[in-house]
């Protein structure tokens, strides 16, 4: 077996198997030696951006997007603020036609993303007072 092959124990340095995913002798979780990780993938990096205290309960929305850029900007932001979501297209009859969209997340992370999705114009005035 190569060495690149081989996990290691972080603790206790000793080699082990690609196989193996705990150090038989200290019990810690095996890594891959420096230098030999493979880089992330979009979607890993995606995933350690989310906060997992904004990841619990059911669906809610929290926004509405006219067009699947606009959600997918929102989408964007609330990533950012370590919240996960989901696009929710409705369709009416048969349309094909998938916009506009609503944007849930789980309830946990309503509120932040609420917060998270204010605007204000600078001076504070808030779009809809103007």
């Amino acid at each position: 077996m190569e060495p690149v092959d081989l996990l290691v124990c972080p603790s206790c340095a000793r080699e082990h198997p690609p196989s193996e995913r705990f150090c038989g002798s200290c019990g810690m979780p095996l890594v891959h030696p420096a230098g030999t990780e493979q880089p992330a993938s979009e979607r890993q990096r995606r995933a350690r951006k989310i906060k997992p205290e904004y990841a619990e309960g059911p669906l809610v929305k929290v926004a509405h997007a006219k067009t699947q850029y606009q959600a997918e900007f929102i989408a964007g932001l609330l990533l950012e603020e370590g919240i996960p979501c989901v696009l929710s297209a409705t369709m009416a009859g048969y349309t094909p036609t998938l916009d506009p969209r609503d944007v849930l997340v789980p309830e946990s992370g309503a509120q932040a993303a609420r917060e998270a999705l204010k605007w204000e114009r600078p001076g504070g005035e808030r779009p809809e007072e103007a």
